[in-house]
Formats: structure tokens, sequence, C-alpha cells
């Protein structure tokens, strides 16, 4: 690699102007145009530094997915840094959480969660061709548009990237104080539904089978099911049933969300879900769903990813260390069940995710822009 002369250094102001053009770019999930300007504001930020694209149509009502090669380094396994440009916030909370700096503290829809780490690693790659280097291996970035909501259309395309790279870092926000992220429990969504019989509330009460009274059975066996010694949660998150005050029910759902450590006790609690039945006989009970994230379970080539990410931030000047299983789930999950080395959480320090008081750390710039430049250089 050589070293172009008069380089600038990594200016945390620098990346920070670079934050405030994409958080002032508001891009709710389920906002296809929205995201799309993003998306256009990322491919034209690449392209300015000489890296080609490759964009490929939403669909479903979502946005682009957007890919970026680095000019060097071939076809061969390479780098995937998998980012995405969606936020939780509805267009106009920009208004009420606009971005501004409050000492340390810089504040913005999606600043943390991951606008801030999306553009961190952008930087830290077009730092590093500004100084003339060039890497090891190539570096691919995937920018989903559609994370937020379970990257419904865009995970064959992330797994099908990662499987053709050796190493993948996940621009997810950092924890606890600059901590990154090396293992995620897995999830499972399911709707479970009741089917009675319908019947008059005073007239022919006796007629009636209750869903929604099944139902209520339901829920204690399910919520039942969480063991916090496993691992394993399961939380009943939306209800809806029946047409009126004085009829028997005869339909009821629940929308069920269930998080799981690790491959096994996934499926067994899986199959439990699905072998649940009626406490009332005349009351049907179904249920549909399944795995939507794998778990991302921390094996040997995650760890030894992690000691090298460890060595390169005492290098730095800051000590590095990864949080226990974290029970959020990322698109990390998709890489790491595929058995990619996987860091995720390298993104920005900060605090309140999908909150009215989301914040980065200014502080945090700096270290983890020179962390991921690290990376890029010495993976091999």
């Amino acid at each position: 690699m050589t070293e172009g002369r008069n380089a600038p250094r990594i200016d945390a102001a620098e990346i920070l102007e670079g934050i405030r053009r994409w958080i002032e770019i508001e891009s709710p999930s389920n906002d296809g145009a929205a995201v799309n300007r993003m998306v256009e504001q990322t491919e034209g930020e690449m392209r300015d530094i000489g890296v080609g694209t490759e964009r490929t149509p939403g669909r479903d009502g979502f946005g682009d997915i957007l890919i970026a090669r680095s000019p060097w380094g071939g076809d061969g396994p390479g780098i995937l840094v998998l980012s995405h440009l969606d936020t939780v916030h509805p267009i106009g909370m920009l208004e009420r959480l606009p971005f501004e700096r409050k000492g340390d503290k810089v504040y913005g829809p999606g600043i943390y969660d991951m606008k801030g780490g999306a553009y961190l690693a952008y930087y830290a790659f077009r730092h590093l061709i500004r100084e003339g280097k060039t890497t090891k291996l190539p570096i691919t970035f995937l920018f989903v548009p559609e994370e937020e909501v379970g990257s419904p259309t865009s995970r064959a395309t992330i797994e099908a990237e990662a499987k053709k790279n050796k190493y993948v870092l996940v621009t997810e926000p950092a924890r606890d104080g600059g901590k990154i992220v090396t293992a995620r429990k897995g999830n499972a969504d399911f709707t479970v539904r009741t089917e009675g019989r319908p019947a008059h509330a005073g007239l022919r009460h006796q007629d009636g089978r209750n869903a929604i009274k099944e139902m209520a059975h339901q829920i204690l066996t399910i919520e039942a099911m969480t063991d916090y010694e496993r691992g394993v949660t399961l939380s009943v998150g939306t209800i809806a049933g029946g047409t009126g005050r004085n009829v028997v029910p005869q339909y009821c759902e629940v929308l069920v969300d269930m998080r799981c450590p690790d491959p096994e006790i996934m499926d067994e609690m899986a199959a439990r879900m699905h072998a649940l039945s009626p406490i009332d006989p005349d009351v049907k009970v179904t249920v549909e769903g399944g795995v939507s994230r794998p778990p991302y379970v921390k094996d040997a080539g995650i760890a030894a990813l992690f000691d090298h990410a460890k060595s390169l931030a005492a290098e730095i000047g800051f000590e590095l260390e990864d949080v226990p299983m974290t029970g959020g789930c990322s698109d990390a999950n998709f890489t790491a069940a595929l058995g990619i080395p996987t860091l995720d959480g390298l993104g920005v320090d900060g605090h309140g995710a999908h909150t009215d008081y989301e914040h980065m750390l200014y502080s945090s710039l700096e270290p983890r822009a020179r962390l991921l430049q690290r990376l890029f250089e010495t993976l091999d």
C-alpha cells in the first residue's frame, strides 16, 4: 500500500458534517421514495470517490438495494460492509428531533441506529482512498432499505453477498459505552388464531364458543414458555377479535414475538408453538410463522475476528469489548448463521435508538472511524 502525501487526518468535524447530510434526509422503512432519496445520496457520494455502484429496484413498496465495490481486489472473497439506510422514525420527526450538537451528544432521527455508523464506514473507506491506499481484500458495501422491518426484500441479497466474502462488518450502533456485538438471539414471529362459534350474547349464549376466551388460555400458555435462565422470551404483542359487545366472538388473533439464543432451542420452541392445542375442543387453534432471523452465535471464527479488532483498538488507544448476547436482532443474524465471521455494533456510540432523544457521541467518531479503516487495511 502507498500513502498519499499531505493526506488529511481523520477529522471528527468532517465526519459530523457528512452524517448531518444523511440525517436531514428522512427515510422511514415503509416509505420507499423517501428511502430512495437516501440511496441516491449514498450512491452519489460513492461515485464521487470513484467507486462503482449497482442498484436493484425496490419492491413491495420498499426502497432500492445499493451495492458499491472497491475498484481493487477483483472478484475474490473479501470484506462485506453491511448497513441499512432506513429508520423507524416517520417523516416529520426531524422537526421534533432536529440535528443538533449539545456537548458530546449529537441528536437526530436515526443518528444512532444507524446512519451514524453507515456514514462512519463510508468515511473510513473514503479516507483510505484519499490516502492513496488499497487493501489486501476487495471491499463491498451493501446498503439495504428495510432492515428495521426485518429485511423482507433484501435478505436474499444479504445472504448471496455474504457468501462471496470472508468477513462481514456490520455498522449497527455500539452498545454500553462503545462495546461491539458478537452474538444476538434469533427471532421468530408467529400469528395465532382461534375460531369459535358466534351466538347472540343474551339470547343464545350457550350456543356460542368464545374465541377470545380460548385465546386467553393460549396467551397464558405462550407467555409461560418464557425461560430467562435459558435465554428464551415470548411476548404476545397485539390482539384483535370479536365483532361486537353483544356477540359471542367467533375469531381472535394475536401476534407473538419469540427470541432464542441458539438454533437448537429455537427449533424446540418453534415446535412448541406449532403444537398449541385448544382447551375447548369446539374451538379451532391455528399457528402460522417461524424463524425470521436465525440466532447469531459467537463461534471460533467470530471470536478470532473480535480478537483481531480488539488488538487494533489497543493500537489506536482504546479498549474494545463485546457485550453479552443481545436480544435485539440485525442483518448480522443472517450472515453469522451462514458461518461467515461477522462483527456487529461497529457504528457510533450513543443511546436512545428509536426514541425522541436518540443521539450519538461525538467523541466516538474518530476512534471508531480509525478502527474501521484499520480493519479494512489488515484483514486478509
